[in-house]
């Protein structure tokens, strides 16, 4: 079990906190969108049924590619926000 998923296990007010967020957030619209873009995607390449741990993964340059579920979770230069998040090189 990794940090944070023992810190949410030993903190329950925190995990209640971070569900409601995690909830609101896959209500967007941007996310619906995604969701559903992502599932006819696997549907049409048969990987939606598949148990092999792959997945649809969006890359920066507009490309779906199938790739690993937990490579695609860990991703950190697909997105644009990823990027910002870590800050600039010094």
């Amino acid at each position: 079990m990794k940090a944070t998923a023992k810190y949410y296990a030993t903190h329950p007010e925190a995990r209640k906190k971070r569900l409601e967020y995690q909830t609101d957030y896959n209500k967007r619209p941007d996310q619906l969108k995604k969701r559903i873009e992502l599932n006819k995607i696997n549907r049409d390449r048969g990987q939606y049924a598949d148990k092999d741990g792959k997945d649809m993964s969006h890359q920066k340059n507009g490309r779906v590619i199938e790739e690993s579920a937990s490579k695609n979770r860990g991703s950190k230069s697909n997105s644009a926000g990823d990027k910002r998040a870590r800050g600039k090189k010094k």
